[in-house]
């Protein structure tokens, strides 16, 4: 393995040399970071081989061969070459943003971080470990974020009016994620992210446009870290984004499985749900622009659940007796446009479910956070228009998870609690002025057929143990079972409904 690009210099001070100009400083890293960076779950790329790395950018933002009384922080940018690369890599390889801590004997609390010592190049003897595990480093982020300003290759943004006080202490959480996360006192939350496309991300982009529309139900960023250059897309590249801390919120993930453990109803706090999605849809299709899809998007959209459905039935074969089945919701949504239908398409939030939401204590206020969309489809992608109607399917398979996961397991009355929670939130919704569903059966089904067939996938890759709750789902769907639910409460209903209006949300 070996670096394939030379590093890019990036002075941070005008009176010492950086570390980055060292040729190799990333030669020295790749052993660590070929056994390091594939146990991470924001890693892509499991099951491949790393064949080398290539030093995108670096920037130390604390010096790292100083005296070794302090530590050292450096942020790189890498792009992993990994054999036999899936159709969706990007050219070259996925990208990954590493922070660095470098310490010559870093406290025995951080040993769960380390990374390794490397044996030559300019950080020889000292050792290399993941600083979003360091509470003191994680303060220094912070630092950086409330004064805004240019270091090396990256930018700090601060926005006009946000109070962030100093010397919040941090705690970084530590449950696995596709991102790395640190709260700091009850204030703020700092997402860093992990695998990096070139372009805003849209959990910048959306909860920012969300502020401006005075949309209550979503943080605004209080601040930001981006690549100084625009990139290939001529956008600055989104690295991190500071956002309001909502302590003593719960999710509505933990929420649903509290209540299935009790046999508790759950429909008001669904039904309350679908009001704060409709929300912030609305605001969305008010500040951002819109579209309308015909036929020819229509066959687009099918022909990318076809070729997601045939990739995941090779990669996980349980799944190839549904295929035929499971074609004809995608063929149904393209039939569609070719029967002269069309429908409005805005940005969404693209990762609706339970664990991205959150409801306030004291008031049962609904949120919804975490707008960066699925970490595993193209940053492109993710931005692209859409039905509304994504979010809404998105938001019934949680509901599903949550009962077939949880302690009532596969139980008929756990079945049953699906049922109902999955009606009031869709009755919660259309209350609210979104789309009524039972406008929409073939959008609901070929959509919620695409989300099963991606949670296939990703279950296959990381959670193998919970494989039987989505493929739960596509035995019900290649059955024809319930394609959408009732608003009323009362059940499945075989489809029709009301005509929507032309802007899609009811």
């Amino acid at each position: 393995m070996s670096d394939t690009a030379p590093t890019r210099a990036t002075r941070n001070s005008p009176d010492r040399r950086p570390l980055v100009t060292a040729p190799d400083l990333l030669s020295s890293l790749v052993p660590l970071l070929a056994a390091w960076v594939p146990r991470q779950r924001w890693f892509a790329g499991k099951g491949r081989l790393i064949t080398g790395f290539t030093l995108l950018s670096a920037t130390e933002l604390l010096p790292c061969t100083g005296d070794g009384t302090a530590p050292g922080l450096l942020q790189l940018l890498v792009r992993a070459q990994q054999s036999a690369p899936p159709r969706c890599t990007p050219a070259g390889g996925d990208r990954y943003q590493l922070l660095l801590g470098v310490h010559p004997a870093p406290a025995p609390q951080l040993a769960p971080a380390v990374i390794g010592r490397p044996g030559g190049g300019p950080l020889r003897g000292r050792t290399v470990y993941d600083a979003l595990l360091d509470n003191r480093l994680c303060g220094l982020l912070l630092e950086r974020l409330r004064v805004p300003g240019r270091i090396g290759g990256l930018r700090f943004c601060r926005e006009p009016g946000a109070d962030i006080p100093s010397g919040l202490p941090a705690r970084p959480i530590a449950v696995e994620q596709s991102n790395s996360s640190v709260v700091y006192g009850d204030s703020f939350i700092l997402k860093v992210f992990r695998r990096i496309e070139p372009g805003i991300n849209p959990d910048l982009e959306l909860p920012r446009a969300l502020a401006d529309a005075k949309c209550a139900r979503v943080p605004a960023p209080a601040a930001w870290f981006e690549s100084a250059a625009a990139g290939e897309c001529g956008e600055a590249t989104t690295l991190g984004v500071l956002q309001p801390f909502l302590p003593g919120s719960a999710d509505g993930w933990q929420l649903a499985l509290n209540a299935l453990a009790v046999r508790a109803d759950f429909t008001g706090s669904a039904r309350a749900l679908g009001h704060a999605t409709a929300e912030v849809h609305t605001a969305l299709a008010q500040t951002l622009p819109t579209t309308e899809l015909r036929r020819p998007q229509l066959d687009a959209i099918a022909a990318r659940m076809n070729e997601r459905l045939e990739a995941t039935a090779r990669a996980v074969p349980v799944l190839q007796p549904y295929r035929a089945r499971l074609r004809t919701a995608f063929d149904a949504l393209a039939a569609m446009g070719h029967d002269g239908r069309s429908w409005a398409a805005q940005r969404i939030h693209g990762d609706l479910h339970l664990g991205q939401t959150l409801r306030s204590a004291d008031r049962g206020r609904w949120s919804l956070i975490d707008f960066e969309g699925e970490p595993a489809r193209p940053l492109a992608e993710r931005r692209r228009l859409q039905p509304a109607v994504r979010d809404v399917a998105a938001m019934l398979r949680s509901f599903d998870y949550a009962a077939r996961s949880g302690p009532a397991g596969s139980d008929p009355w756990a079945l049953e609690w699906a049922r109902r929670t999955r009606a009031a939130y869709c009755l919660g919704y259309a209350e609210a002025g979104g789309l009524d569903p039972r406008s929409a059966p073939e959008l609901m089904r070929a959509y919620e057929t695409d989300k099963a067939v991606y949670e296939v996938l990703y279950e296959a890759r990381h959670r193998p143990d919970w494989l039987s709750v989505p493929m739960a789902a596509i035995r019900r769907l290649a059955s024809g079972g319930e394609p959408t639910v009732g608003v009323d409460g009362t059940g499945p209903t075989a489809g029709g409904g009301p005509a929507v209006r032309r802007d899609g949300r009811g």
